[in-house]
């Protein structure tokens, strides 16, 4: 059953906000804006109307409201302003003739400043169907590759990290070796304090986008104080106990504006720089059930963005997988941006003149997500919010109405790109009720 949030205040702070948050943070200023439907949704050719209010020091004021109109994540196509009168203002949003999400951008200039929000209000988007087809050989290659990947045994170095260790969790550095062609993947391994033989089921977390460190490794520590063994890993081999200021001098090298790691080997589904990470997730598996807390039957995925991504494509790939979680979701729909009008995901490779072409596209459908989402077998809750400008709402419904498991949502209109404490506490709270009682594994 699909829960959904209805928000009726949602807000943007100033336009040179660095966190994308709707709620301003000390700001004078508050927009509060309220489609005529609750739950921000519309029937394909049905209007969509949306009252708008600005306050300064919580007092409504009139100032006039410029907007332009656009479908998600691509050029505005209509604009205009209007007059606030009693601090309010009625922006009729039209209709679509085809399933997505319309992008409501508005500014007002204030004693000399100017403020910005914006809302995305959907369309059918329960039809929302991918651009994005599967390869013939797709399950070929992945299988393929997963074997080529088995041919290394398991192998990976471990070492105490105390500072990360409470009275109830354990915590320990992994460098897990992932293929034969010197890949690896760093890890914090979080395991409950005292933890039984077989006592436990296991969580792999991939991480969201960027050469980074793992950042604040105890800030999901409840997953082992609530007895699951928890792997938080980085994906490109690099030891997260580096200085920041290394992190950033490599992220500069390596990862700028022609697409960085996500375009690196583009051209070719062989040299394509996630294959390693792909199969790398089959090999963080393979090390958590090869552990001996592990309770032998339940293995969770967990993410949002590229990590959300990645617990996808991990189930897909991988039947050992027994609950899926995932935030909005990148590397979705990456292609549709090919086809006039039509909207694509993260890591929006059209932004790059020459990257997105027929060529790449085919190699990135060996990637998509969606494509993955058809093999996922295990019950998916999956969250995601509207007003997202990084993974677009109509990308996160390409890939839920293509999943064909058991699958709960949970939407949350006002979201930009985050999710709340209480959302992902709530996810583990999800998993805990989902696991599979040992004595019923096959």
């Amino acid at each position: 059953m699909r829960k959904t949030i209805v928000a009726l205040i949602c807000a943007l702070s100033i336009a040179m906000a660095v966190r994308a948050e709707n709620y301003p943070y000390r700001s004078d200023y508050l927009w509060v804006t309220r489609p005529d439907h609750s739950d921000w949704l519309y029937a394909v050719g049905e209007k969509a109307v949306i009252d708008v209010e600005l306050y300064k020091y919580g007092m409504p004021i009139d100032a006039v409201v410029e907007y332009r109109l656009a479908d998600d994540m691509l050029a505005p196509d209509a604009h205009g302003s209007v007059k606030m009168k009693s601090g309010r203002a009625r922006i009729d949003v039209g209709t679509r003739r085809s399933p997505g999400f319309r992008d409501v951008q508005l500014s007002a200039t204030v004693d000399g400043k100017t403020y910005r929000h914006h809302v995305k209000v959907g369309f059918s988007p329960e039809k929302i169907r991918p651009y994005t087809a599967e390869p013939k050989d797709f399950t070929d290659f992945w299988r393929d590759n997963i074997k080529r990947m088995r041919k290394t045994p398991l192998k990976y170095d471990t070492e105490p990290a105390p500072e990360y260790c409470t009275d109830k969790v354990d915590c320990r550095l992994l460098k897990i070796h992932t293929d034969s062609d010197g890949h690896a993947m760093y890890g914090y391994l979080f395991v409950p304090k005292g933890a039984k033989p077989g006592s436990c089921p296991v969580v792999l977390c991939p991480p969201g986008a960027g050469i980074k460190t793992i950042k604040e490794p105890l800030r999901h520590k409840y997953y082992a104080e609530n007895g699951f063994v928890r792997l938080e890993i980085e994906i490109h081999g690099i030891d997260p106990r580096l200085p920041q200021t290394a992190f950033d001098e490599i992220s500069r090298a390596f990862n700028g504006r022609n697409g960085g790691y996500l375009a690196d080997g583009i051209d070719s589904r062989e040299r394509y720089y996630m294959r390693h990470v792909y199969t790398g997730l089959v090999r963080c598996i393979d090390l958590l059930t090869s552990l001996p807390e592990w309770d032998g039957c339940n293995v969770a995925v967990q993410g949002g963005s590229q990590g959300g991504a990645l617990a996808l494509v991990a189930a897909g790939l991988d039947e050992r997988v027994t609950q899926c979680v995932v935030n909005h979701p990148a590397l979705s729909d990456m292609a549709a941006y090919l086809e006039h009008g039509r909207t694509g995901g993260y890591p929006h490779f059209c932004r790059t003149a020459g990257l997105l072409n027929e060529h790449t596209a085919r190699t990135l459908a060996y990637y998509d997500v969606v494509n993955f989402a058809r093999y996922v077998k295990s019950p998916v809750y999956m969250t995601w919010g509207y007003n997202d400008n990084t993974c677009p709402p109509t990308t996160s419904y390409a890939v839920w109405n293509t999943l064909t498991c058991p699958k709960e949502s949970l939407v949350t209109p006002v979201n930009e790109h985050w999710t709340s404490d209480a959302t992902e506490y709530g996810q583990m709270l999800w998993i805990k009720n989902k696991l599979v009682p040992v004595a019923n594994q096959q």
